[in-house]
């Protein structure tokens, strides 16, 4: 292959990289933009401060003399970052209003999958309106396992100690609020956002669930408890089957795993093949195309060191040109009727009904292929219906006990008559001979019925006249 067409399909990667992944317009993965890389360079898009270049705030903890390697996001730039693990991007700013040199950055493209934005929360009534609990080491995913226990969509945290779940959230009455509004720090993490005073931040409750069946064109799946960190001894795995689909895309936007042991994989749902292995001393480089329409994703941490984890981006493609598939063909079972912007993609669920009318969601993980035809438990059976299938199937079992029966009586019967006429009498040739031959034989004589033995005995006779008299008497 010449330097040409190496360049060609290199560009043509990027483009169906850059149009298969173009439905996702947020720049974050995290839950307070840690890992946000875009080109703002204002607090914010209407009126906003302009930003301070890296390179030239030496007078400040975080510059680039300090950050020489790009660490955080720095650089010869003023551009957003969050480099100290805040709750949101920042920058300095260089007028300085009651001795605050810093801004946060309020930037519309920074809100992570699962995150449905910030709403103002009036209490008559409550932004989610199911069961709530406070407590002071709140984090986004307690809560978010709270209301998930629950059987609950949506989970809110308010004033960073608040959490309510609920299951919709009504636009017209509590309308989306900046970012900015919900950036008060979780009780249990400051590096988390809760929610404001009277500002609720709501996330979809599958994020950081550990499992789950995911069957639309595109989404996006956490590491189990994010955006906290993963808890120890976690096996986990997440199915990804698109109808149609001639292969699926991967792109791990963001890894942090602690060690070699704790590993990511990505394996054929078919063959169940790993075809990628990522852990700490080997993380994703690239993205990672899998051929086939049901790809299915493993993960495992042992007992020691934790992290925060993983989001992984994927897309699926159909047809040789490798286009995305298109959404609309796509028949989701379910829909969130309060979804605002990007989404974890859908979700194959199960609903149950509790005894206080709610319904509840189990999630269902598929670890064989559900595209080949299941084999026939024991009491199913072809026929025209599922009762004659019972009836034949003991029908079955009966004629098939029936014979063992059967055959066991006709071998006990053949050993008996062996035994019977077996010539093999033990000859008695003196005192010795027959008391040995006596003592061997009761054992044997006694399994047998009393006219057996009384055949016997008359065998012994048979057998007195080649006795001695002592013998005899």
């Amino acid at each position: 292959m010449d330097s040409r067409s190496i360049i060609v399909a290199l560009l043509l990667l990027r483009l169906i990289t850059l149009k298969a992944f173009k439905q996702f317009e947020t720049e974050c993965y995290t839950a307070n933009g840690a890992d946000y890389r875009g080109f703002q360079n204002q607090t914010s898009l209407q009126g906003g401060k302009p930003c301070l270049y890296w390179n030239e705030t030496f007078q400040h903890p975080y510059n680039t003399l300090k950050y020489p390697h790009g660490e955080g996001g720095l650089g010869s730039h003023n551009y957003c970052r969050n480099p100290d693990g805040d709750v949101q991007p920042w920058c300095y700013i260089a007028d300085h209003e009651d001795g605050i040199y810093w801004r946060y950055c309020d930037i519309p493209t920074c809100q992570m999958p699962g995150n449905l934005g910030c709403f103002k929360d009036s209490g008559d009534p409550p932004t989610l309106t199911g069961r709530s609990e406070t407590s002071n080491k709140l984090t986004i995913q307690n809560c978010i396992s709270f209301c998930r226990e629950q059987r609950y969509k949506l989970a809110g945290m308010e004033s960073g100690y608040a959490c309510f779940c609920g299951n919709d959230v009504d636009l017209r009455r509590h309308g989306e609020a900046p970012s900015m509004e919900c950036n008060h720090v979780c009780f249990g993490d400051h590096t988390q956002p809760c929610g404001g005073d009277g500002w609720v931040i709501i996330f979809d409750t599958r994020v950081g669930s550990c499992g789950g069946n995911y069957s639309a064109p595109s989404g996006v799946v956490y590491s189990p408890d994010f955006p906290d960190k993963y808890a120890a001894g976690r096996v986990c795995y997440w199915t990804v089957q698109v109808p149609g689909a001639s292969s699926i895309l991967f792109n791990f936007t963001f890894f942090d795993i602690s060690d070699q042991t704790d590993m990511v994989e990505l394996l054929d749902g078919y063959t169940n093949h790993v075809v990628a292995r990522f852990d700490g001393r080997k993380p994703p480089r690239e993205l990672v195309n899998i051929t086939g329409d049901f790809v299915i994703l493993y993960f495992y941490s042992d007992r020691t060191n934790q992290a925060q984890g993983f989001a992984v981006l994927y897309q699926a493609l159909r047809g040789q040109n490798t286009r995305p598939v298109d959404e609309e063909e796509e028949k989701e079972e379910e829909q969130f009727s309060s979804t605002v912007g990007p989404q974890l993609g859908g979700v194959t669920e199960k609903s149950n009904s509790t005894g206080k009318g709610r319904s509840s969601q189990v999630l269902y993980v598929i670890t064989s292929s559900p595209g080949k035809p299941d084999h026939n438990m024991p009491g199913q059976w072809a026929g025209p219906s599922e009762a004659t299938g019972h009836r034949a199937m003991w029908t079955i079992y009966a004629l098939a006990a029936l014979l063992t029966l059967t055959v066991i009586v006709m071998v006990a019967k053949l050993l008996l008559h062996i035994t019977v006429k077996s010539p093999n009498i033990p000859t008695i040739s003196g005192s010795d001979s027959c008391s040995q031959s006596t003592a061997a034989s009761e054992p044997w004589i006694i399994l047998y019925r009393p006219s057996t033995i009384s055949l016997f005995k008359k065998k012994l006779k048979n057998h007195h006249g080649d006795l001695s008299p002592l013998v005899g008497n």
